[in-house]
């Protein structure tokens, strides 16, 4: 391109941005985002730039206005008077955010700090360890890789991720990694027994009987997925994950201290603020469908960071993309004339594909789920 300036011709030269040779050769380094971090990278590539999301405030003094709700699970089991409080809690957290935390949960922090640890060690053991597991194949025991969405999202998002099923039917040992082995099993445990209580409480939120939604088989299946969001250089260009919702009942994530969860709650971004020993719950567009919308599966992102790793581990309540014929609508006891259903029944294999064929683009796949849409 020739531009002329006081008789002078300046000669610009446009450079094409070639995003797909761009976006294979970062996935052919089999490095992720930690290997431009270990390059000491100063500007993160283009890939990685997000067109931020300036429709809802997120503004320092809209987040800290308002806080996730907080559920204190001590005693539930022995005090029914405490019990109802809780159940209460969890009803309105539900409804109205989508998100809680809770405490005294029963997982020992050492548990949740063994967990974490296990996390770090493998994304920071030898590279040529990690690219034995590096694929874009789903259904591998264990997958490693940057960004499952990295060739059908907008942009991609500043971090790396292994995640493996590790329910209903478990892993062998030997196809987990040994830095991470005895934990993730250990973990999974753990988090399997809250999640039948968390179900029977969300059953008792619903006006069900507390064995509904372990009965409807919601506790069947656990997808782990282990983030790791290294520090960023320029984290104002980009996102750790960007705005979506969960494909799964629920979630329980364990995260760790650096914070940059943020869950939309009308219409601004709230930090999901660290609390020592807590787990953050969330629930899941399968939960809302279930539930014919009382329950709300709510629109949450990461930010990026200069502070990192941050780490964090995701228990999907899902069987995913294993084979399943059970179909999935919203719960009869949950609907009446004056609220008809609204979703059509799917199994839980069917939606997941679906979610995940389109990627995290910002948007919920529910309504194209909506009694009255074809997908």
């Amino acid at each position: 391109m020739e531009i002329s300036k006081n008789n002078e011709t300046l000669v610009t030269t446009k450079h094409d941005y070639d995003r797909a040779s761009e976006l294979k050769a970062f996935d052919e380094t089999k490095d992720g985002v930690k290997g431009l971090v270990d390059a000491s990278v100063t500007n993160i590539p283009r890939i990685f730039h997000h067109k931020i999301d300036k429709d809802s405030s997120s503004t320092s003094t809209n987040i800290n206005k308002l806080v996730v709700p907080s559920v204190d699970l001590v005693d539930i089991q022995q005090d029914p008077t405490r019990r109802k409080i809780v159940v209460e809690k969890i009803r309105e957290a539900s409804e109205k955010w989508g998100f809680f935390q809770i405490v005294n949960h029963g997982i020992e922090v050492s548990v949740l700090d063994e967990m974490k640890n296990g996390v770090i060690r493998f994304f920071e053991q030898d590279s040529e360890v990690k690219r034995e597991l590096y694929s874009r194949e789903p259904l591998r025991p264990l997958v490693y890789n940057s960004n499952y969405d990295l060739y059908s999202s907008p942009a991609a998002s500043w971090r790396d991720t292994f995640y493996c099923f590790m329910a209903p039917k478990s892993p062998k040992p030997e196809d987990l990694p040994s830095v991470c082995r005895d934990i993730m099993l250990e973990y999974t445990k753990q988090v399997m027994k809250l999640g039948n209580v968390l179900f029977e409480l969300l059953s008792e939120a619903l006006g069900l009987n507390p064995n509904y939604l372990n009965e409807m088989r919601c506790n069947e299946g656990i997808v782990m997925v282990c983030h790791y969001y290294p520090s960023c250089p320029e984290p104002e260009m980009t996102l750790g994950a960007t705005k979506h919702t969960d494909n799964d009942f629920i979630t329980v994530l364990l995260q760790d201290h650096i914070g940059g969860l943020q869950v939309l709650h009308e219409n601004s971004w709230v930090d999901v603020s660290p609390v020592p020993g807590a787990l953050v719950i969330n629930i899941g567009d399968l939960l809302q469908l279930i539930t014919n919308d009382k329950f709300k599966s709510v629109e949450h992102r990461v930010v990026a960071n200069h502070v990192g790793p941050r780490v964090s581990v995701a228990s999907f309540y899902s069987t995913s993309f294993q084979p399943s014929t059970r179909l999935y609508g919203p719960i009869k006891e949950l609907v009446s004339e004056d609220s008809p259903p609204k979703y059509k029944e799917t199994t839980v294999q069917d939606y997941v594909e679906f979610s995940m064929a389109r990627g995290l683009d910002g948007t919920s796949p529910l309504p194209y789920f909506k009694i009255g849409n074809v997908v």
